[in-house]
């Protein structure tokens, strides 16, 4: 699918949790927030259907903590962590209750808001998720 250059689309950054969180918002209806994978950016992860997806709802695409346009904090990364500055965000926004679709290390972060935040999430879809430490190459995840 070639993208949809008429798509309407907003950004900007929010102030959360000590770092300026960038954030693109797709279409109109129930929320559905994407959350990208470890080293990865919202047009990395979804960029290729993004605009399929605002056909149907409204997409909130996060970038996380040290990644693409998102700053840093002197602390590491963790899922939590992440979980938690998502909540944020979509607090922030208005957001009560969204479905959330992580890939990856953005899946282990989708699992951490349904348990740290479970008042907003209606669902959640984990793609790809770490399971296991041993799992994973040295270094490559907030495990």
């Amino acid at each position: 699918m070639a993208p949809d250059n008429t798509l309407s689309t907003r950004s900007g950054h929010a102030e959360i949790n000590g770092i300026n969180m960038y954030y693109e918002i797709y279409g109109q209806g129930q929320p559905l927030v994407l959350i990208h994978g470890g080293g990865s950016t919202i047009q990395t992860s979804f960029g290729r259907i993004i605009p399929l997806l605002a056909s149907r709802r409204q997409i909130i695409a996060v970038e996380l903590q040290a990644h693409g346009r998102t700053s840093d904090r002197n602390s590491e990364l963790s899922f939590e962590q992440d979980a938690d500055d998502v909540a944020a965000l979509l607090k922030s926004m208005g957001i009560t209750n969204a479905e959330i679709w992580g890939f990856s290390n953005g899946a282990n972060t989708a699992l951490q808001i349904a348990i740290r935040h479970p008042q907003l999430c209606r669902s959640i879809i984990a793609g790809s998720p770490l399971l296991k430490k041993d799992g994973a190459f040295p270094g490559s995840g907030s495990l």
